[in-house]
């Protein structure tokens, strides 16, 4: 099968177009012919030589850890999962390809009012900002902070917060302030200034604070949220610990992702898809995600 993947870390040019083995389904598993894969930070972390956890240092190397496309073969003891279906899904590793396997518990059924490219894009974000928003206990007469907001992760948890009745402020540059504000978040521009900028916009304080951005952003947030254990950050790991704020867990799964997909095919969730790039130019997609600076998502789309 093609696939975009690299033989040594580095920069975008090192992704390329390969032919690698098709992967066959084992015992629990399935096999997806995908259509589209969304391209997030974890992925150009990956290519730049980062190994997750338990993942084997073993080239070529495939990124991609969300991903939609149709059922082709189900492996031994799968049920409630055939042939033909289509899907949403995720993994760690391996999207950017023809095929990816993948426990058939890490897919749900793909709703017919979500095109591919949405559907592709869509499993990591989304649950990413819902996991971190029930972390922080986000509710009802909170004011939550969300850094980043124009992006994946941050379009999916504005529209959350607002959906759960918090009051929500969110960062992002001049230039994707109206996106912000049709998605019901009050936007703030980054620099400096920022803890004043915030302050004017919630006069009655920040009650948590969801950190997509990390550095200055981190470091606004804990001047601005009184309880470091409703600040969470999607970017500065290794500080985490040591100022006394969260991470998000490893919670993902078909039944949230399941949730989610609903919640989008009733209308109750937008997701905007800035680019898509077709296999070949994987590369270019890592360009424009590492730009920092687009509102929604980027997508490969693969057939």
């Amino acid at each position: 099968m093609k696939a975009a993947a690299f033989e040594r870390p580095g920069g975008p040019e090192v992704l390329r177009l390969m032919e690698v083995a098709t992967p066959e389904a084992g015992p629990g598993e399935v096999r997806v012919r995908v259509r589209a894969a969304g391209v997030q930070p974890y992925d150009c972390a990956v290519r730049a030589g980062w190994i997750p956890p338990g993942v084997p240092p073993d080239i070529p190397k495939i990124p991609g850890n969300e991903f939609a496309g149709v059922v082709d073969r189900t492996g031994p003891g799968v049920t409630g999962v055939a042939a033909g279906d289509e899907v949403l899904g995720f993994g760690r590793l391996d999207a950017y390809a023809e095929y990816i396997v993948v426990p058939a518990d890490q897919v749900t059924a793909k709703p017919a009012e979500m095109p591919w490219e949405v559907a592709g894009g869509f499993s990591a974000g989304a649950q990413t900002a819902h996991i971190a928003l029930r972390e922080l206990g986000v509710g009802a007469g909170d004011t939550v902070l969300v850094h980043a907001a124009a992006g994946g992760v941050g379009t999916i948890a504005v529209q959350l917060a607002a959906a759960w009745g918090a009051a929500v402020v969110g960062t992002a540059s001049e230039a994707n302030h109206d996106y912000l504000r049709g998605l019901g978040a009050v936007p703030v521009a980054y620099g400096e200034g920022l803890v004043a900028r915030v302050r004017a916009a919630a006069p009655g304080g920040v009650d948590a604070a969801l950190d997509g951005a990390g550095g200055d952003a981190l470091t606004a947030s804990l001047e601005l949220v009184k309880d470091r254990s409703r600040v969470l950050t999607l970017v500065e790991h290794g500080q985490a610990e040591a100022l006394g704020v969260r991470v998000t867990p490893a919670l993902r799964s078909a039944a949230r992702l399941a949730e989610l997909a609903g919640m989008y095919a009733r209308g109750e969730l937008r997701v905007h898809v800035r680019e898509t790039f077709p296999l070949e130019r994987a590369a270019d997609a890592h360009r424009a995600v590492e730009t920092r600076h687009g509102a929604g998502k980027v997508v490969i789309t693969v057939g």
